[in-house]
């Protein structure tokens, strides 16, 4: 198949790359563009865990602190994984969303063990703190980077879609799918989905893009890369 791959440069990649392996012919089309603020206060005073909602989280607590010795709760596989190449040593994965982390991080610490520390985005997804704070934790919110989003369909996927060439669509995020539905609607592309699927990581993301005339609107079993590459081989 031929798709288009809408991750940020630092996730396209490796996405990119696996996509290859299977066969697929992968068109780049970053629809964010992600900014580290190298002056965020980063605090891990007293700190008993990490919490990382993204890969990004981790490459920034990468360049910010060299303490690879606290245990990092991760919300997905991927994430994990970005840790644990990062040299951190103790890394879990909650294999889901922001919820199945809350649920990990409360069975597994103790809130008199000290404070956890979220790497996160300027943007949110869900209200993590919330429900660890609920359960009698204190969260720290470290803002250490930030994503914009692209103000134009990036040119090659503007040419694929208009070639009618796209078999399919890969959307990571609410906000990266929200994206993608006003620039295609800028660029009055929309008749052009119409033999293509679009993959999309959870329904959340599926909501953003479910008024285009797809083909099909596929979305992912768990909200993991992984259980969205098998969705292109279902």
């Amino acid at each position: 198949m031929r798709l288009i791959n809408t991750r940020p440069a630092d996730d396209a990649a490796s996405l990119t790359a696996s996509l290859a392996q299977m066969g697929h012919t992968v068109v780049e089309a970053p629809l964010m563009t992600i900014r580290y603020d190298e002056d965020a206060d980063l605090d891990l005073t007293d700190a008993q865990a990490l919490l990382a909602t993204s890969a990004n989280g981790i490459r920034a607590l990468e360049h910010r602190t060299a303490q690879r010795d606290i245990a990092v709760f991760a919300v997905g596989d991927a994430t994990a994984r970005e840790a644990e190449k990062a040299g951190f040593q103790q890394v879990r994965s909650a294999a889901g969303d922001v919820e199945a982390l809350a649920e990990l991080v409360i069975g597994a610490l103790e809130p008199a063990d000290g404070v956890l520390v979220h790497a996160a985005g300027s943007r949110l997804a869900g209200d993590l703190a919330g429900m660890l704070e609920g359960a009698g934790f204190e969260v720290r919110r470290a803002v250490l980077y930030g994503a914009e989003t692209a103000t134009e369909l990036p040119t090659a996927a503007a040419a694929a879609l208009s070639e009618r060439s796209v078999d399919g669509v890969l959307l990571y995020s609410p906000r990266t799918a929200a994206t993608f539905a006003d620039l295609v609607r800028r660029a009055t592309l929309e008749d052009c989905l119409s033999e293509a699927n679009v993959f999309c990581l959870s329904q959340a993301v599926a909501e953003k893009i479910a008024d285009l005339p797809w083909r099909a609107v596929c979305v992912a079993e768990r909200p993991e890369q992984d259980a969205l590459i098998e969705l292109l081989n279902s």
